[in-house]
């Protein structure tokens, strides 16, 4: 199970550690993004200093119907206690957490300031 609060902002926001392919980690705080296929986005000078292993570049349409392109990289994160080797596109944006990576678990979100989140896998 994965815990995290919602932000004054009113965004489900969750703590995960993430990890370079040399075992340097660092932990970063995501918002869940429910409008992201994809599974996590991290900043690309994060994706520097933890040498992450260069995958392409993907594309993505934004809420606004605009297409753009990212360099996609592979990283392991922290989840449910076991690393997860997922795809993550570097974005110059808060670190947002997709429906890819949400798969086979369940999402629950107090809505208001300081409402829990729990993410925790399906049976």
């Amino acid at each position: 199970m994965i815990e995290g609060v919602v932000s004054a902002a009113y965004e489900p926001v969750v703590t995960l550690a993430v990890q370079g392919p040399s075992g340097q980690t660092r932990e970063i705080e995501a918002v869940i993004d429910t409008g992201f296929t994809g599974f996590l986005t991290v900043p690309p000078v994060l994706a520097t200093e933890l040498e992450l292993d260069f995958r392409g570049m993907s594309r993505a349409t934004l809420a606004d119907g605009s297409e753009v392109t990212f360099p996609s990289y592979v990283v392991a994160v922290l989840w449910d206690g076991q690393p997860r080797y997922v795809d993550a596109d570097a974005a110059d944006t808060t670190p947002l957490v997709g429906m890819r990576l949400l798969d086979r678990h369940s999402l629950y979100v107090e809505i208001e300031d300081g409402g829990r989140v729990v993410i925790q896998a399906r049976e």
